[in-house]
């Protein structure tokens, strides 16, 4: 009696169809994402081109004066590059040694218990309206800083980098606090037998073996500062100031006032110039996608310098 196996194909070739099926969707999926990315890619270059044919690139990137609706007419970028850096470097201040440290107590020292009820809370940070941090900037952290003795205007960088620093802690936190507890138990265990304490294997172990996943977790959370708009668009405010002190002994003063006064970053410049009433097809209108292509292009510097340093300190364990 022949055995019919044709139930038994039947099934895989059943199977093999939805495999593929499922294959071209994940494909459509993984495609779509980038087209839109060049799509956008596309369009900052198109529109970018139209105004360095009336601006020269030199001319943008060295300008110290932002002044694209009043005369005189300038298009320097340099001062919201300024408040740009000024504002993730406080953030940064803020953030890395809050964030890792954050990490090193979820990963060394929190129980599971703990952890399972820390790491949800500390990540509803990052779903906070950005917003609603903004005016938490204006109307609360602002008035703490003046009452403790620091002389601010109503909008400043100072105020705007604490919340901006507050609002990347849970990137920084969670991608270090994964990047930790990946290290094997093998290397925590060979510190203690060498008598080191917690604190040293943290520090000594844990730290340098996760280094490629912490400095990962610190640039992508200083590329989402750089791209932050409504935070610095509410607190900081709209004036365009350039960092020039005259020389070193000038740096501290310098800094000190463009933290304790408004200034501007990319982000809210794009965001003041599609508000205003420029009209489409002027210098000043394609002048806002001038400024995103830089941004795009300092954001895609960043991760690919931490892709770089990822892959060249990465430890793989067996």
């Amino acid at each position: 009696m022949a055995y019919d196996s044709s139930p038994e194909l039947t099934g895989t070739e059943v199977r093999s169809t939805r495999e593929r099926i499922y294959g071209t969707v994940f494909f459509l999926c993984a495609a779509l994402s980038i087209a839109v990315t060049l799509a956008i890619i596309g369009t900052l270059l198109f529109d970018a081109l139209r105004f360095f044919s009336e601006v020269s690139v030199i001319a943008f990137l060295t300008g110290t004066r932002w002044s694209p609706s009043i005369n005189p007419i300038e298009f320097g970028v340099l001062p919201l590059v300024t408040g740009t850096l000024a504002v993730t470097f406080l953030a940064a201040v803020i953030a890395v040694p809050i964030g890792v440290s954050a990490a090193v107590y979820l990963s060394e020292y929190a129980s599971d218990r703990t952890r399972s009820i820390l790491k949800p809370a500390l990540e509803v940070l990052a779903g906070i309206p950005t917003v609603v941090y903004g005016y938490f900037a204006l109307v609360y952290i602002t008035p703490a800083l003046e009452f403790i003795g620091i002389e601010l205007s109503t909008f400043n960088v100072l105020s705007a980098s604490l919340m901006v620093g507050i609002m990347i802690i849970p990137m920084v936190s969670s991608l270090s606090e994964d990047a930790m507890s990946a290290v094997p138990d093998s290397l925590r265990q060979a510190g203690y037998g060498m008598g080191a304490t917690k604190f040293e294997v943290s520090t000594g172990v844990v730290i340098p073996a996760a280094v490629s996943g912490i400095f990962a977790s610190f640039i992508l959370a200083l590329s989402r500062a750089i791209g932050e708009t409504m935070i610095v668009t509410v607190a900081m405010g709209m004036r365009a100031r350039m960092f020039a002190p005259e020389s070193i002994a000038d740096v501290p003063a310098e800094i000190a006032y463009i933290a304790t006064n408004s200034g501007s970053t990319m982000t809210a410049a794009i965001i003041n110039l599609g508000l205003s009433d420029l009209a489409g097809g002027t210098t000043a209108f394609y002048s806002l996608f001038a400024i995103g292509l830089l941004l795009f292009t300092m954001t895609f510097l960043m991760n690919l310098t931490s892709d770089i340093v990822a892959n060249r300190f990465r430890e793989e364990y067996q």
